[in-house]
């Protein structure tokens, strides 16, 4: 398994360890619940260095993000960031992604999925037929995830950027706890506010960078987060984890993702989506909250009263904040209306679940 730049601290503090895209990742430390709520409430930090990162440079850089994602990366100006997606030839999606406008017009980051690094790279790559500079940066890339109410105040005390008035999806570039060339963005998986911090992994920053991070942390009472609570975090938001809610065969229209599919330019598959928001997808992505005790699970099936199978479940858990079980599935287009009744199959029982809006509540 590959490492992070983090793995030893993992250990040493006495992580739960797991395989996670390749790479040996932290699930757990003090426990799923306990760890959820110190983001919710309070201030956590996730080691997500496993991500990949691409630069895009040159003056057809702006064109070539075009082309191949769903959004309008035109629309961004330097340091600004957005949620994006890259669409295959027959309506699915390759991967999501965020694209990092550095220098308006010349230079991106595209930040993607750790499991589709090979793959999104090619995929862009065949697509490059102007040649634009492609760097992959993503094993010499560290990035942590500080998030939480509390997680901007920590980190501006550890740099003279202005992090507690970033705006959503904006970022800075400087020093920061010492080390230059950092990046700082407003943007999370959790939905509780906080940083993602990205910066190269040479020499001991690392180190230093987490160290600063939890010592200036320590009257906030931080503590280091695992995998888990991030799913069981972005998953009260509804926020989509590729390979359970959207894949290769998934559209952003289904999915809920219409909002970051412009058809203001074309882009790769733009027909497809355009007929499926016009005339109304098949099947769509759908919150659900159980109504009768059971725990839904990733590919369980979903069916009306009569037990005819209407589609499927992508996401699902005990949420911590809610104290309820909650799961999100793809549904036949005519059975997908907010508060309908549908049952999920857990060990051949049917049991009753309501479609609900996303985020939780």
């Amino acid at each position: 398994m590959k490492q992070t730049p983090f793995t030893n601290k993992h250990i040493t503090l006495g992580a739960k360890m797991a395989e996670f895209a390749g790479f040996n990742m932290p699930i757990s430390y003090a426990g799923i619940n306990e760890e959820h709520h110190t983001v919710r409430k309070n201030v956590g930090v996730f080691d997500v260095s496993h991500m990949g990162e691409f630069i895009l440079r040159g003056p057809g850089a702006l064109d070539l993000i075009q082309r191949i994602t769903s959004n309008d990366a035109a629309k961004l100006k330097n340091g600004m960031a957005q949620y994006s997606c890259l669409p295959n030839n027959t309506g699915g999606i390759v991967d999501d992604l965020l694209v990092y406008c550095v220098e308006e017009n010349q230079v991106y980051m595209l930040v993607v999925n750790a499991g589709n690094i090979d793959k999104d790279w090619e995929w862009i790559s065949n697509h490059n037929s102007q040649q634009v500079e492609m760097h992959n940066i993503s094993s010499k890339t560290a990035l942590l995830a500080v998030q939480g109410p509390n997680a901007t105040k920590v980190i501006q005390s550890l740099t003279e950027m202005d992090i507690l008035n970033l705006k959503y999806y904006t970022f800075v570039k400087g020093k920061f706890a010492g080390i230059e060339n950092v990046l700082i963005s407003a943007t999370g998986y959790t939905g509780a506010g906080g940083v993602e911090i990205y910066f190269e992994d040479e020499s001991n920053h690392a180190e230093i960078i987490w160290d600063a991070i939890f010592q200036a942390g320590a009257e906030y009472d931080i503590k280091p987060v695992g995998l888990g609570a991030r799913d069981t975090l972005r998953l009260e938001m509804g926020f989509c984890l590729y390979g359970n809610d959207i894949d290769d065969t998934t559209s952003p229209i289904e999915a809920g993702l219409g909002w970051i599919t412009k058809f203001t330019k074309e882009f790769t598959s733009s027909p497809l989506f355009f007929e499926q928001k016009t005339n109304g997808p098949e099947k769509k992505l759908v919150g659900f909250e159980m109504i009768e005790k059971g725990i839904p699970r990733h590919d369980y099936e979903i069916t009306d009263e009569a037990g005819v199978t209407i589609g499927r479940v992508t996401s699902g858990t005990q949420s911590p904040s809610l104290g309820k079980a909650i799961g999100m599935g793809y549904i036949n287009n005519s059975h997908s209306h907010l508060g309908n009744d549908i049952y999920i199959k857990i060990r051949n029982n049917q049991i009753k679940a309501t479609i609900v809006k996303i985020p939780f509540e």
